[in-house]
């Protein structure tokens, strides 16, 4: 249970945009907020990173705090999200794995055969290494006032595929022949990665996060036979770790206009939608019952004011397709946007 100070249960979040949008209404205000938010091309964030590693000010509660609430305060955004990485649960479990710089994460040593599982699975996300975790998005809520807090975690399948590749791939190849050439040894590694991210999740939510988003960076590389029966399990094992708090959930992924009704069944109250197809046409495909969050293409943030402007525009109107619509990117904020655009949009969404 959510304790009495949460703000989901004193009411501090409970009727924010975010919340009524993400349960199905259509608050007053049209609620946006943007992936990848928190850092990336804020010049506060690049000016407090220095000296750093990104794994290092993940789990610095006061330092990750700092980093969530800076977009809050510059762009006038209607939620946080919590400042981590998708591999952050693997290294408080024990994993081996660093963040390179123009790399991404790279793990000690790839984890591909039974006994690499084997030996993985003993591993444990306990409630003291997530100690640092609560701690930060305690910190955050506190600050927030009336704006909801996102906890984040990426999905089983984004982890162990990181885990069996060893690092960033672009296609996936070690991860889906383990998948379908040991599928015993598959299931224990995702359902190990589900109880882990899951862990993480709740931790956040517990602390005080409003919302759970989980993210599936990889996933677009599934097929949609192969995404429900090798990955759709594990999926909901992970969002089923927050099911009794009854708090809303977001379930994201790249390259998954394929898969957006599966990523709902696995038990998602909202479905992010990537830029590659429009939100009336995602409303069609997961039935048009699901609220939907996106679609604006990264990519134009960058093309004149009139372009983007007109692009909003066409998104907030097809996002009337569905029950309700958070206006967030069709993936995350690139380093070199600028700070000025985002905060444009951010008031062009709550005049409309």
């Amino acid at each position: 249970m959510l304790s009495a100070g949460h703000p989901l249960v004193d009411g501090r979040t409970s009727h924010s945009p975010l919340v009524l949008a993400y349960s199905g209404q259509r608050p007053q205000r049209l609620p946006v907020w943007f992936m990848r938010q928190a850092g990336r091309s804020l010049p506060e964030y690049r000016e407090l990173r220095v000296g750093t590693a990104m794994l290092e000010a993940c789990l610095d509660p006061a330092l990750a705090s700092e980093i969530t609430l800076q977009p809050v305060r510059r762009h006038g955004v209607d939620a946080a999200i919590f400042f981590s990485d998708i591999v952050v649960p693997l290294r408080l479990a024990g994993v081996d794995v660093e963040i390179k710089p123009g790399v991404g994460p790279v793990m000690g040593a790839a984890v591909r055969t039974a006994d690499d599982v084997a030996r993985l699975t003993e591993l444990t996300l306990t409630d003291e290494a997530l100690a640092p975790v609560a701690e930060g998005v305690a910190r955050t809520v506190a600050q927030l006032g009336s704006t909801p807090l996102i906890g984040f975690a990426g999905a089983p399948f984004t982890l162990a595929a990181y885990l069996v590749e060893g690092g960033p791939s672009r296609d996936h190849l070690a991860a889906r022949t383990l998948m379908h050439a040991d599928p015993q040894t598959w299931q224990a590694l995702t359902r190990w990665t589900a109880e882990v991210t899951g862990a993480f999740l709740r931790a956040q939510v517990l602390a005080g996060a409003s919302a759970a988003q989980l993210f599936d960076s990889w996933a677009g590389a599934l097929s949609l036979a192969d995404y429900t029966a090798h990955v759709a399990p594990a999926s909901a094992r992970a969002l089923a770790s927050v099911a009794d708090l009854d708090v809303r959930t977001v379930h994201f992924g790249t390259g998954t206009g394929e898969l957006l009704a599966a990523m709902r069944d696995v038990g998602a109250d909202v479905v992010g939608v990537d830029y590659r197809i429009p939100l009336d046409e995602a409303a069609r495909r997961v039935g048009g019952g699901t609220p939907l969050q996106g679609n604006i293409d990264p990519a134009l943030l960058a093309a004149p004011w009139p372009v983007l402007e007109a692009h909003v525009r066409d998104v907030v109107a097809r996002g009337k397709a569905a029950p309700a619509h958070v206006v967030n990117l069709g993936h995350g904020v690139p380093p070199s946007t600028d700070p000025a655009v985002l905060t444009r949009v951010v008031e062009l969404v709550h005049s409309l």
